[in-house]
């Protein structure tokens, strides 16, 4: 018996010896995983605003109990209903209301209660929220408010793989969340998707061929280089800045009338060739006819702001018109190059960012001294004209400072340009936004919460330009390299590209975009050395091959552990079959073209008043012109470019929806272009006299840029007999399939080139046709 009492006592022992140690290692490591201090910005803040600001944020109107958990102060103020209690104590949870609230049992005290429909709070959100108070509840500055500072390059496992700067701070984000970056691309997929990204244009056989036997390890460089220097790297870049300065070729509104804005457009492409640095680009847009002695290319740059809608019908009233324009100009300032939604803030205070009504009307008084009225003009009517700034361009222009413009015909031509009048209107607060209820009187301004306004600067758009590009502005920067990224992976490290806020996405990688905006500012504004730097990374070159595996554990791709597969966007799709083809007219700038189009759409939404009434079709090398140059009518903007998700321009646009619907497939069956570049390629190959092997290779290379593997070669050679053989027997079909459009045939049309065209007609129709894998 005693033997029985020693060994259970020894049991005992060692039982309790275990405990200790599992317990003390236990709570190590917890501390251990928790040892990082918690972030107010990354991880308290998305909390308390999914699951508390409904009833305890900065909306007046809703919030109850008189507590509200936005503001530091406020949030330490003793609870109305209870002035002995705090909703956060600093430091003690325990007396922490907040922290009471959010981890009880008690539906009668749980917050958030059950009737406001909220989720409750995770068990890892309640610790986020305890550990806060814990360290002292102390609140931040919002993350975008904050100047953004270069952060050391982050440690990490994978030592070889990165290639820049870049990869440091993704392959951080990769291991920490237990991925891997993919291999890099094959060579034929690489060059497809640089040439896309940085042309717009799918890379040519030749090129192909040439990549793919370099041995120079330099190959992949020297490639960029020489696509940066393409002008179609302009034209590439253009788009969407195209869509954020809501250029059209109409005025929009109900008689929308042509409007000869196209040289503002040539412009920007002239300026992305020309390599101008982001802050001059920015500077003569907002204010380029107030630098001294200003050229007509800076005036002419200003016309960015006069691309908003423009009003002709009779009966309207001017004031009111001329101010919405201002309010126009105001909002495109904050979405394109502020990345912030100030315009929430035109009939009252932003509920949720620091932006008061007064900072939005003493941003508009930047733009409130245009020399302009609200009636540009009524169709058939008076005209206007003469009271609106515009700039004469003259023959001589397109000799000097103006030879960007290609046109011959623009003599006599006039773009809508910037202008002050000599004495400044003065801006009112409109209660309401409503244009005639003057409220107090301000003057032009910008928002302390952004940057404070150094008293040394003009009050004016030039100096609200130097506010923009000042060192230590916390958004102009983050905002565009964070465009330029989404741009090229689909996705910006800041989702929500338009809205910087406190309701905007949070940065995926924060410290990466920080980086990469001081990187940008330090570098002169360097936009094609921007580009070129993500360009040459390793997480640009990866495979965009997915496992099941990274499918599961990242299935947004968020941390970048393969190449995103992204569908093109419209004006892409378009160049990508007039390319490949070889349809496409290659001339940089001009007057917008009118290709193809459904009849009747222009006369079923048109007022039947101005030179718009009717859709007259281009003709010619017209029909064939990249598709930046297609003519935007904002009423009845082009159907097929819709369809693929393109803009109307009808206001400033920072980033397109991708949608996937069954129209997009009958265009790329249906549409005109598609099917007179499958005539023209199938034309090309005939009368190349190659066997049918060679003609499948050659069409999958110039629009898939890669060779088939057997099994599609094998698909297509029996897709093309069956359809030879079937147009052999049946000839009167033979004309329906050649006969597209205005193309002129150079073989003649047997069944050997209809077979051709239905082949050619597939592989436009294949997945990756229209997708940059």
């Amino acid at each position: 018996m005693k033997k029985f009492y020693i060994v259970a006592l020894i049991c005992l022992i060692g039982a309790a010896v275990i405990f200790t140690f599992v317990y003390f290692s236990g709570e190590k490591t917890n501390k251990d995983a928790g040892a990082e201090t918690i972030s107010y910005n990354f991880q308290v803040r998305p909390i308390l605003s999914d699951k508390c600001y409904a009833c305890h944020g900065p909306d007046a109107n809703k919030r109850e109990a008189g507590l509200r958990l936005d503001i530091e102060k406020e949030a330490y103020k003793a609870l109305k209903d209870n002035p002995k209690a705090h909703a956060i104590v600093p430091g003690k949870p325990g007396l922490s209301e907040l922290y009471i609230r959010v981890s009880t049992t008690d539906t009668a005290i749980m917050m958030p209660p059950a009737s406001s429909n909220l989720p409750t709070l995770t068990e890892a959100e309640v610790v986020i929220i305890k550990k806060w108070i814990e360290e002292g509840a102390k609140y931040e500055p919002h993350w975008a408010f904050v100047p953004p500072q270069k952060a050391p390059l982050p440690k990490v496992k994978n030592k070889t793989w990165p290639k820049n700067e870049i990869d440091h701070f993704v392959l951080s984000k990769m291991e920490e969340h237990g991925l891997t970056p993919n291999e890099e691309a094959d060579k034929e997929r690489l060059l497809r998707r640089i040439a896309l990204d940085i042309t717009g244009l799918p890379p040519t056989p030749g090129m192909i061929d040439s990549f793919a036997k370099s041995t120079d390890p330099n190959a992949y460089e020297k490639m960029i280089d020489a696509l940066l220097q393409q002008p179609a790297y302009g034209e590439r870049m253009a788009i969407p800045w195209l869509d954020a300065a809501r250029y059209a070729d109409s005025h929009g509104y109900q008689d929308d009338n042509y409007r000869s804005q196209w040289p503002w457009r040539d412009w920007v492409i002239h300026a992305f060739n020309e390599n101008l640095s982001y802050d001059k680009f920015i500077t003569w847009q907002l204010a380029g006819d107030l630098i001294p002695d200003a050229t007509k290319e800076q005036i002419l740059a200003t016309g960015f702001n006069r691309n908003h809608k423009i009003t002709e019908e009779g009966g309207v009233i001017d004031e009111e018109y001329r101010v919405e324009y201002v309010v126009d100009r105001t909002n495109t300032l904050g979405t394109a190059i502020l990345g912030m939604t100030i315009e929430c803030a035109k009939c009252h205070d932003h509920k949720y960012d620091p932006i008061s009504q007064k900072n939005f009307y003493q941003l508009s008084a930047f733009f409130n001294s245009i020399k302009e009225v609200g009636l540009e003009s009524t169709v058939g009517g008076s005209d206007t004209y003469a009271k609106n700034p515009r700039m004469d361009i003259t023959r001589e222009d397109l000799q000097g400072v103006l030879n960007f413009i290609t046109s011959t015909d623009t003599a006599g031509l006039q773009v809508s340009v910037m202008k002050d009048m000599d004495t400044a209107r003065k801006t009112y607060i409109l209660s309401r936004g409503v244009y005639d209820q003057h409220a107090e009187e301000v003057q032009p301004g910008t928002p302390k919460s952004i940057m404070a306004f150094p008293d040394d600067l003009p009050k004016n758009r030039l100096g609200l330009s130097e506010w923009l590009f000042d060192a230590k502005h916390p958004l102009t920067a983050r905002v565009f390299v964070n465009r330029v990224w989404q741009e090229i992976f689909g996705r910006g490290i800041v989702k929500s590209a338009n809205d910087f806020g406190m309701q905007g996405d949070l940065p995926t990688n924060p410290k990466l975009l920080d980086w990469l905006a001081v990187d940008f500012r330090e570098n002169g504004w360097n936009i094609k050395r921007l580009v070129k730097q993500i360009y040459m990374s390793a997480t640009y070159r990866q495979s965009s091959v997915i496992s099941p595996e990274k499918l599961k554990a990242d299935p947004q791709n968020i941390y970048l552990s393969y190449a995103p597969r992204i569908r093109m966007n419209a004006e892409m799709i378009r160049d990508m079959a007039l390319a490949s083809s070889g349809l496409l007219q290659p001339v940089i700038g001009g007057p917008s073209v009118k290709p193809y189009q459904p009849p009747g759409l222009w006369e079923l939404a048109t007022s039947g008043r101005g030179s718009l009434a009717t859709y007259k079709q281009d003709h010619g090398d017209k029909l064939y012109r990249r598709g930046l140059y297609t003519f935007i009518k904002r009423t009845v903007p082009p159907p097929s470019m819709m369809i693929f998700d393109a803009s109307n321009r009808d206001q400033c646009e920072v980033k397109r929806s991708r949608t996937n619907t069954p129209l997009q497939a009958l265009i790329m069956m249906n549409d005109p272009t598609i099917l007179e570049a499958s005539v023209a390629l199938a034309d090309h190959l005939t009368q190349r006299k190659e066997k049918t092997e060679a003609a499948v290779t050659e069409a999958f290379l110039r629009i898939i840029n890669r060779h088939p593997d057997k099994q599609e070669q094998d698909i297509l050679i029996q897709y093309f007999n069956e359809q030879d053989a079937w147009f052999k027997a049946n000839p009167e079909n033979i004309a329906k399939v050649t006969k597209v459009g205005e193309y002129k045939m150079k073989s003649a049309p047997g069944p050997e080139v209809a077979a051709l065209a239905r082949l050619v007609q597939v592989i436009y129709n294949m997945e990756e046709a229209i997708t940059k894998t």
